[in-house]
């Protein structure tokens, strides 16, 4: 399941994001968008996990709590829609 996640510090790494949802299972990939020009965190990013039940669990347990100073969202991530 893709999870996507919001509102990070922006001194979040790929890194810290995997070991937060790892307490709820296994995570396939974790990774934080960052801006092409300036590779500076935009805030935001995926987390891919395998188990549904886990990824549940941890959208519900981490929706709303605080991490490095920010609360962060946490939620189903949309399939994206291409632009033409």
């Amino acid at each position: 399941m893709n999870i996507f996640v919001s509102s990070l510090s922006f001194k979040t790494t790929s890194e810290d994001l995997k070991q937060l949802f790892e307490a709820y299972g296994e995570v396939t990939s974790a990774r934080i968008i960052t801006n092409r020009d300036t590779r500076r965190s935009r805030g935001y990013g995926f987390v891919e996990m395998s188990n549904e039940a886990e990824a549940n669990a941890a959208i519900n347990a981490l929706n709303g709590s605080e991490q490095q100073g920010r609360t962060i969202n946490v939620a189903i991530a949309r399939e994206r829609v291409e632009r033409q």
